[in-house]
């Protein structure tokens, strides 16, 4: 990669969180349940649709906390703060503390869950992820409805599909460049 290249990158990453919004990062179709599913469905939804939480809301749609693969995993005793290398000690017979009971989501969800408002900027968004460890935050609008939801993946996607249009645009603008010089020879 060009030292010219370098500094679009860089450029681009020391601005891009501030200019992209929560809205047009987020995912809209949001799979949700409530505090009143029986927690294998839930997991069978997580794992069928290769997701890691849903968000939990009441009967006006809004959000009243979280449920993850952790909270889930937190019942055989694994818990948020538990490493890979703990889960493999439990599976070889090592007991864990911090177990969660219960049959139904309410029993073991994260709540309340951390929210983001829509016009709240990326570099905001990953701070806040960042900060607390999470993977996702549910997004509401003023009166708490859930409105969609933010992971980090579809940050990742955002940004990447950010460079790639910036370095196409630096590419076209290169060649519409070379095309003057030719022009004036």
């Amino acid at each position: 990669m060009s030292a010219e290249m370098k500094d679009t990158y860089g450029h681009l990453r020391s601005k891009v969180g501030f200019e992209m919004l929560v809205r047009d990062v987020m995912t809209e179709k949001v799979r949700s349940t409530t505090k009143y599913e029986n927690i294998m469905d839930v997991a069978d939804i997580l794992t069928e649709h290769n997701i890691s939480g849903l968000p939990v809301v009441d009967k006006e749609n809004k959000v009243i906390g979280i449920i993850s693969q952790a909270d889930i995993l937190s019942m055989v005793g694994v818990s948020r703060e538990h490493t890979f290398k703990d889960l493999l000690k439990y599976m070889l017979g090592e007991r864990l503390p911090e177990r969660r009971m219960g049959d139904l989501v309410g029993d073991i969800m994260t709540s309340p869950a951390l929210t983001i408002k829509p016009d709240t900027n990326i570099a905001e968004a990953v701070k806040i992820m960042d900060g607390k460890n999470i993977r996702r935050l549910t997004v509401v609008d003023e009166k708490n409805t859930l409105i969609g939801i933010l992971t980090r993946a579809d940050i990742l996607k955002a940004v990447i599909n950010k460079l790639k249009l910036a370095e196409r645009s630096k590419s076209q603008g290169d060649m519409r460049a070379q095309s003057f010089k030719a022009v004036e020879l």
